[in-house]
């Protein structure tokens, strides 16, 4: 690790031996990080105003999930859907992550609908050379119309996780399994502001 550049390490504590080797690089910052419980609401400014929200606690696990396809993820689809989701749930909605054994490969965020996310995600992991065949695909919020799993369909994402909850569910699940993909409900959005 010690012949890796970066510039600063966060961690719960060294050992002495680690410590000793970590600071023999000049301007090479080690931080302890101490423990800190977050407030359960959390308060941003807007225009005239202040938004009060709720954090997010919730992080899904395979318990939550519900296959609604015909097609079923596979062992490692399961493990990188936790890892996108896990991500998701942490950029500004409306919110798309696009990951690969598991790295993040594209994201889109901020956007007023989630197919434009989609394509935000899949420009981005293009525009650093990612391939896209295979990945999978994370969305904060259920997906009103089929557009976004035939978007994602076309840029060779097999498996998609996503809260559910939309009144043309179906119309998405069917598409899902006239393609051969796997798609998974979690039950619960996530939407930060």
């Amino acid at each position: 690790m010690n012949k890796l550049f970066f510039e600063i390490l966060v961690a719960d504590g060294y050992e002495k031996e680690a410590f000793e080797i970590l600071k023999s690089k000049k301007n090479r910052i080690l931080l302890k990080q101490k423990p800190f419980e977050f407030p359960e609401t959390q308060f941003k400014s807007i225009l005239n105003g202040v938004l009060e929200q709720d954090r997010d606690l919730k992080t899904e696990n395979t318990s939550d999930f519900s296959i609604i396809s015909d097609a079923k993820p596979t062992l490692k689809d399961i493990e990188e859907l936790i890892f996108a989701n896990k991500i998701v749930k942490h950029l500004k909605s409306n919110a798309i992550v696009i990951s690969k054994n598991k790295q993040l490969i594209g994201c889109g965020m901020g956007q007023t609908s989630r197919i434009d996310a989609l394509k935000q995600a899949i420009l981005k992991a293009n525009t650093f050379g990612f391939d896209t065949r295979d990945a999978v695909m994370a969305s904060d919020a259920f997906f009103p119309f089929a557009d976004s799993v035939e978007i994602a369909f076309n840029a060779g994402i097999k498996t998609v996780i996503q809260p559910g909850g939309s009144i043309r569910d179906a119309d998405s699940i069917k598409f899902c399994n006239e393609h051969n993909m796997s798609m998974v409900f979690t039950g619960n959005r996530h939407f930060k502001h």
